[in-house]
């Protein structure tokens, strides 16, 4: 049947406006997921890895998971090379970090997960420079205060740190060598080949008080002020930075005694500190003969592969030691019934019912 021009004008707007309207929405959605994936990216260099990309942390667990639905592998865990079980102990700690991460992995399809780990990886980056770059100032306030070095180290410059400044060099100083010397210093600053720094030497930064016990390397290693400085600013908040002397406040002890115990939160602050003191002006993965992510994965191995019972029971009262340092203590466990029970919640709540029982009886 034959219809006006007007009205069918009329019905054609109306169904662009509704397209129009559909496109408006998915593209509110499509915006509104970018920034829900970018802002949850932001904790992952910061919680699971500072380097490794989360492409090969997922590409490592289906690869071990469709090894294990092999049925003539057995004892195949054993067979994984050591880089591949850091690899799954990445994304173990990836989804543990995002609790959605895993299931939402598996209803996406290839284009859509890529999609989802780029907008991850957008906001992950996008925290490690502005830690970077918050340290950048605070560790050169920090220096200053605790060593008052001549000239003083300039909070917005970083040409004039590294091994070109003498405080700076001393806390960059591998742990073998003496800074002091001025044989040492020299070698150093001229990067001759017997004194090459690399991933391979402990910084001095790393230790109690900046002195080793050079028969015993590991005391006093990863105890250093200027590591508790930069893990509070990073990780509760750069006022709460002020002080690291004695234990933590206690402020949200459950919770924070879970976080402060990821090995991964404290691997992250030693290679961003060690950026903070060098010389160079832009984040990169090698620094002269210093690879940072190797120096990042040494870190975390000191950690996770202990060489018995012995040295994890030491890991474990580092990180205890870490926990009181940053979050104090607290003594919930000695709260038994009989200690609640002289306490005045429940004299008060004693006292009320005993007065009013009295009025009852009395009527």
């Amino acid at each position: 049947m034959p219809t006006s021009s007007r009205a069918r004008a009329k019905r054609r707007i109306a169904a662009l406006e509704e397209e129009l309207e559909s496109m408006r929405q998915e593209r509110g959605g499509k915006k509104r997921k970018t920034t829900y994936y970018v802002a949850q990216g932001r904790a992952i260099r910061r919680m699971v890895c500072l380097y490794t990309s989360l492409e090969d942390l997922v590409t490592e667990n289906d690869r071990r998971y469709e090894y294990s639905e092999d049925e003539s592998t057995v004892e195949y865990v054993a067979d994984f090379p050591f880089m591949q079980d850091r690899l799954q102990r990445g994304y173990i700690e990836f989804a543990r970090t995002l609790p959605w991460l895993h299931t939402k992995l598996g209803s996406l399809d290839h284009e859509e997960s890529e999609d989802m780990l780029k907008k991850l990886k957008k906001g992950a980056d996008a925290a490690r420079g502005d830690d970077t770059s918050s340290l950048k100032e605070l560790v050169a306030m920090w220096v200053n205060q605790d060593f008052r070095p001549s000239p003083l180290v300039k909070p917005n410059d970083k040409h004039l740190r590294g091994f070109a400044s003498d405080i700076c060099g001393k806390l960059l100083c591998p742990a073998e060598w003496d800074w002091n010397s001025d044989h040492v210093k020299a070698g150093i600053r001229d990067r001759t080949s017997d004194y090459i720094v690399s991933e391979n030497s402990w910084p001095m930064f790393t230790y109690e008080n900046y002195t080793i016990n050079r028969d015993n390397l590991e005391e006093g290693f990863l105890k250093s002020k200027l590591l508790v400085l930069a893990f509070k600013a990073i990780f509760t908040s750069p006022s709460s930075a002020k002080e690291v002397d004695g234990d933590g406040d206690g402020a949200d002890i459950i919770e924070n005694n879970r976080r402060a115990r990821r090995k991964s939160d404290q691997t992250k602050v030693k290679t961003c500190v060690r950026f903070a003191l060098s010389s160079v002006t832009s984040w990169r993965t090698v620094d002269g003969d210093f690879d940072y992510e190797a120096f990042w994965n040494n870190i975390v191995d000191f950690f996770e592969d202990t060489p018995g019972p012995v040295a994890r029971r030491r890991m474990d009262k580092l990180l205890e030691w870490w926990t009181r340092k940053i979050f104090g203590t607290n003594h919930r466990a000695d709260l038994t019934p009989e200690v609640v029970s002289h306490m005045s919640v429940n004299t008060l709540s004693q006292q009320r019912r005993a007065m009013e029982d009295a009025i009852f009886d009395s009527d």
